[in-house]
């Protein structure tokens, strides 16, 4: 279920007038023929609750298919092999392991940072990290947990002159009263994630389609709660969409329940460290338009004092922060550096599939939530040998000025 964000607060269309101020053209649907402008954003939201995949796609059926059974609290330790084809695997639960046999395949769907270590507790990866956690070596393919990427994310924030923010929200009484609403009538607050005006754009000219998000947030606080100052404000979160900075997730013990060393790498390139600073830039140019007089008042993050790229990078360095957008650690494609083909299966084993972020080869120029659902709708029909959908063509927007100028008002 996606629905419209209402953008009730007046912020969120200040925000988006200003990027029409500011020369760039608005767009009422950013997952439809326009994604490149300002306009509203989408949630998976119905009748005021998130609408994950869990209730889409389990909850209906949950109840009445005998051949579908769901445990919670389960620690997936291991793939169970005979030879190279998957015949298990091996679970922890309640203090015991136990084994669950398959008569079909085993699809591992634990995500960028989870399935890449699996592999690699089952004896799938390189062979010198199998060797250094004294697991044995299947297959050795050198790509699995390599490739990470994410979209890493800084906010720019201002106080707010009028007390209009979600600032109220932030205290502790006003969030039992939003929980306690939300519970009782499923209305309020409490059903949205307040990202509910965002926009798409090019960081600069030469780049055909938008390099660089928008997630505006009508107030002044981190995604841990805290706030930088008691009071109004408001901010935009900004990041590059296609970073050229690769990561890894490397197993680093075969004990499974010790985490893996996680290492992002973010801002590695010229590239990524380029557009962050112009995607810095052009948000306080954003901010400076007439629209926001009204509302805005003195700059909190990243300051006045941060003008210079080296500043600007510094306060990259000090705030950036994980939009949680982890992929491409079991990418697909061919090569040496590839784990699954493009049915999600793993490469030289049998009966062994990935169907999560991690096979994306690069991360998408956007979230990540509803790509990786569309994957496993189109990897469920190969496995179920169902025809799929007829290629689409659907025309999208390209600006036509786009190797000369960086904005499109139209």
């Amino acid at each position: 279920m996606v629905t419209t964000a209402p953008c009730e607060n007046p912020l969120f269309q200040t925000f988006i007038e200003a990027g029409v101020e500011a020369g760039y053209g608005y767009t009422e649907d950013q997952n439809g023929y326009r994604q490149e402008g300002f306009g509203p954003m989408f949630m998976t939201v119905k009748d005021g609750v998130r609408w994950s995949t869990a209730k889409a796609y389990l909850d209906p059926i949950s109840s009445q298919r005998n051949n579908l059974k769901i445990s919670r609290n389960v620690l997936v330790t291991r793939v169970l092999f005979s030879g190279n084809r998957a015949i298990g695997i091996e679970i922890f639960k309640k203090g015991r392991f136990s084994i669950i046999h398959c008569d079909r395949e085993v699809i591992l769907c634990g995500g960028s940072i989870n399935s890449p270590q699996l592999l690699h507790l089952s004896g799938i990866g390189p062979a010198d990290l199998l060797k250094k956690i004294d697991v044995r070596c299947l297959i050795d393919l050198p790509g699995v947990g390599e490739n990470l990427q994410d979209h890493l994310e800084v906010y720019v924030q201002h106080s707010c002159k009028e007390e209009i923010s979600l600032y109220p929200a932030l205290k502790f009484h006003v969030q039992a009263r939003v929980l306690l609403q939300w519970m009782f009538t499923k209305k309020g607050w409490g059903t949205s994630n307040h990202f509910e005006a965002g926009a798409f754009i090019r960081s600069r000219a030469g780049i055909r389609h938008p390099n660089l998000q928008y997630h505006f947030f009508p107030v002044a606080a981190n995604y841990d709660g805290r706030a930088p100052v008691k009071g109004h404000g408001f901010q935009a979160h900004m990041g590059p969409m296609r970073p050229t900075s690769r990561g890894f997730v490397r197993t680093t013990s075969k004990d499974p329940r010790k985490p893996p060393a996680i290492q992002f790498n973010y801002m590695q390139t010229e590239q990524d460290r380029q557009e962050m600073i112009e995607g810095v830039r052009l948000t306080r140019e954003i901010f400076a338009q007439k629209a926001f007089d009204r509302y805005r008042g003195p700059e909190l993050a990243p300051g006045a004092s941060a003008q210079s790229d080296d500043e600007i990078m510094e306060f990259v360095r000090s705030r950036g922060e994980s939009a949680y957008h982890p992929t491409s650690t079991c990418k697909m494609g061919r090569g040496e550096t590839a784990v699954v083909d493009p049915e999600g299966r793993v490469h030289g084993a049998e009966n062994l599939r990935v169907i999560d972020a991690s096979i994306m080869p690069s991360v998408v120029s956007g979230n990540t939530n509803a790509p990786t659902i569309m994957m496993a709708e189109k990897l469920a029909d190969k496995i179920r040998q169902v025809e799929p959908l007829a290629p689409s063509d659907a025309p999208h927007f390209v600006a036509g000025s786009w190797e000369t100028e960086q904005r499109t008002p139209s």
